[in-house]
């Protein structure tokens, strides 16, 4: 089977174990991120197979119908597809696959990566080193501060294990469900989404992004943050809006920021946020983990093997299968 890896930046899959289950098969794997619909379609001119790493690229229903018709599968890695239009490839023939068990350490620990990076000022600190300077400024401790989390989920509430661990107030927003798990689990619940945003020294964002999630942080919201408080988005860029974040960080509420996702991936040159001093800026590393990829791309790779043995499995859209 002839088989495509899309948007693997650093070209990791081939130095996976999972790599192996693919023995036999012409694998091409793609570093770079095909916007135009007419290029990724002549790029994948005879596949079979599309590997599609999370949401790097999203696939709506006008790249479903330019895809060639010799591809057959879409094997999604994790549970979620809300970026692949199932129905279009169900008209189209394509069946796509999801499935499998998701950890949630890895975004967590990278929420706390950045976090403690932009408290204590790491970047910066790290690059006067390398230009021959020394200390150049003063870092902050996180304890005894209030670390506000939005989202008391699977990632929400390791981070907030983590805050209550370093010895920090941990106030929770969201959801009902939200709600119960955070105060079961002892952590306070804010009085109003006004004093959430207004009392907190440090935001997290742990939501997924859904119609009813795009814009869910208003700029309302950022306004009535503390000018010495920080941001953090290790979620989805559009829960804010790029443009949204970069006018409440230059007009200093809140007081910085650190991101790892943006509206649009890979972030152009123009990017409103990359350029400010009061932005920390990852490039989406949340779940880019080595024991991660192992686990994501295997169970990814155990689809695409079994479809073309004749064996599908954990097919979203079996109909594609009639077709």
């Amino acid at each position: 089977m002839k088989i495509a890896i899309l948007d693997d930046y650093a070209d990791a899959a081939r130095t996976l174990k999972a790599y192996d289950k693919l023995a036999g098969h012409e694998v091409t794997s793609f570093k770079e991120h095909m916007r135009d619909p007419n290029v990724l379609a002549a790029k994948l001119k005879g596949f079979e197979a599309l590997v599609v790493i999370q949401q790097r690229l999203w696939m709506p229903r006008a790249v479903i119908e330019k895809l060639p018709s010799s591809v057959k599968i879409i094997s999604q890695t994790g549970h979620w597809y809300a970026h692949i239009d199932v129905a279009a490839c169900t008209e189209c023939g394509i069946a796509v696959t999801a499935a499998g068990t998701t950890k949630y350490d890895a975004p967590a620990q990278l929420a706390w990566a950045l976090i403690l990076a932009s408290m204590r000022h790491i970047p910066e600190e790290v690059a006067s080193v390398r230009a021959g300077g020394w200390l150049r400024t003063l870092g902050t401790d996180v304890n005894g501060r209030t670390l506000g989390i939005y989202a008391y989920g699977n990632i929400g509430s390791i981070v907030a294990g983590v805050g209550r661990a370093f010895g920090m107030r941990v106030m929770c927003w969201g959801r009902g469900t939200s709600f119960a798990k955070a105060r079961e689990a002892g952590c306070e619940v804010a009085e109003s989404r006004e004093a959430f945003f207004a009392e907190s020294d440090i935001i997290s964002l742990h939501l997924s992004l859904r119609p009813e999630t795009r814009g869910i942080i208003t700029a309302a919201d950022l306004a009535r943050m503390k000018p010495t408080a920080l941001l953090v988005n290790v979620s989805r860029g559009a829960l804010i809006g790029d443009q949204v974040l970069a006018d409440a960080l230059k007009k200093g509420r809140p007081g910085f920021a650190a991101v790892d996702v943006y509206e649009e991936e890979p972030v152009r040159a123009d990017n409103p946020l990359i350029h400010l001093d009061n932005c920390l800026c990852a490039p989406h590393l949340g779940y880019n983990a080595r024991d991660t990829f192992e686990r994501y791309l295997g169970g990814a790779f155990d689809h695409v093997v079994a479809f073309a043995a004749g064996k599908p499995v954990n097919v979203v859209n079996p109909l594609a299968l009639q077709n």
